[in-house]
């Protein structure tokens, strides 16, 4: 079955751009679909999975969005989009904190430059099979300096789902406690948990277990969310202390 990917992106020259780096960047065979507006991209998405992500039984797995549309902002698409089964990306020409923090907050699960050269955009959305959030190497440096300057002070991080998603970790302390019986894991998550205390990438988990990458994903966000952590470090180390795998 074809992976789904949807490119929500005004210009169509950049939107052109975009979709060759998709079809470089995995080995699946990708079924693209483009969208030009706000209205464009809701209307296809309700059509394969709705906004909630509870209807239909094929839906996008990787979205691509633009912020500045004709319509509107893709952060409201972002912000729709809170439960849809997606990892979503924003893909936009703005480096700002303006911009960068209230993707995150909306849920974005990356954030990549279209200045970018082709090459670098490929190896960051590579970084989805192997767990990592997609970050444009401009982005990755202002996210480091902003947790480095937020450390020790007043200020806060930006509160988003973002870290939970992509595996990157906060200073917060994680507490080590075994999850209550109605957060426990699935058979099913406990081989993926299994894996990946073992180092393995999830293209490689994706291919012992006979599954799909966007799949493995799947499971990952949710061992994340069940136990609390927010990197694969934390999941194996709590994993090996309370005996879940």
């Amino acid at each position: 079955m074809a992976v789904k990917v949807l490119i929500l992106e005004d210009n169509p020259v950049a939107r052109s751009f975009l979709c060759k780096v998709v079809r470089e960047s995995f080995s699946d065979v990708i079924m693209i679909t483009e969208a030009g507006d706000l209205e464009s991209a809701r209307r296809h998405i309700l059509l394969t999975g709705g906004s909630q992500g509870l209807h239909g039984t094929d839906p996008y797995k990787l979205i691509l969005v633009d912020l500045e549309l004709p319509d509107g902002n893709g952060m409201e698409l972002l912000a729709e989009l809170g439960h849809y089964p997606a990892t979503k990306i924003v893909t936009t020409l703005y480096s700002d904190d303006d911009h960068l923090f209230p993707a995150l907050q909306c849920g974005a699960d990356g954030y990549l430059l279209k200045e970018d050269r082709f090459e670098v955009l490929v190896e960051e959305l590579q970084k989805i099979v192997r767990g990592q959030p997609p970050l444009s190497p401009a982005i990755a440096r202002r996210l480091l300096t902003h947790f480095r300057h937020g450390i020790g002070s007043d200020s806060q991080a930006p509160d988003s789902g973002f870290a939970a998603s992509s595996g990157l970790t906060t200073s917060k302390p994680v507490p080590m406690e075994k999850p209550p019986d109605h957060e426990r894991l699935t058979p099913r998550e406990s081989e993926v948990l299994t894996y990946l205390s073992k180092g393995f990438t999830i293209k490689e988990i994706a291919s012992l277990m006979g599954i799909k990458w966007f799949t493995v994903n799947d499971h990952i966000k949710s061992i994340y969310k069940k136990l609390n952590v927010s990197s694969r470090a934390e999941a194996a180390v709590l994993a090996s202390k309370q005996g879940l795998v």
